[in-house]
């Protein structure tokens, strides 16, 4: 790993560690596997548990900006969970795979899981938002020459992805906040 990736994983766990000042927070590093490694190298999963900026569990990807910034600008990918699992950690190693290796994802996205969230769960998509459970001060995270965003994988259905493709984003998201749905529950009823 080169020392500017080093250096980019390494502010940006220190971004995390900052806004999330009194959880804990592990740092688990994930191999893709022989095949995947190179697309993402040393791809790290921050693991921040409850505490009092949040009672639900997040993970954040380190590793996507290095592998993909231009001019200085990329990605890095926060999810919210009801729980500490690690199926949650491998979805994060999905997602940075989906984004390195060919579908680079961007706010108003939306990625594929092929299987539900959890088991049992309708939602079997992440749809790529503004991290609204933790705000800007998450989203803006500076790195050494540049800045990663950090951006929210929302899990969603299949029949939200398919209103979403009809009537747009924000007709979505508007929905989310009439329904008033509580994004970490994996058993939540679709809105669309």
């Amino acid at each position: 790993m080169s020392d500017a990736r080093v250096l980019a994983a390494e502010a940006v766990e220190s971004h995390v560690r900052a806004f999330f000042e009194g959880h804990s927070v592990e740092v688990v590093d994930y191999d893709l596997g022989p095949e995947r490694r190179e697309v993402v190298l040393e791809l790290r999963v921050l693991v921040v548990g409850p505490g009092p900026r949040s009672d639900s569990w997040a993970y954040v990807t380190a590793g996507c900006w290095a592998a993909m910034e231009k001019d200085g600008h990329g990605l890095e990918f926060v999810m919210t969970a009801h729980v500490r699992d690690q199926r949650f950690i491998e979805l994060m190693a999905m997602i940075a795979y989906y984004h390195c290796g060919g579908h680079q994802l961007d706010l108003d996205h939306s990625m594929p899981i092929g299987e539900p969230w959890v088991p049992g769960s309708t939602c079997d998509h992440l749809l790529i938002s503004l991290p609204y459970l933790h705000g800007p001060d998450l989203e803006h995270c500076p790195v050494p020459g540049g800045h990663a965003r950090i951006l929210w994988t929302l899990p969603v259905t299949t029949a939200e992805i398919e209103f979403r493709r009809r009537h747009g984003h924000e007709a979505l998201e508007q929905l989310f906040d009439e329904a008033e749905i509580i994004p970490t529950d994996p058993f939540r009823a679709s809105v669309a």
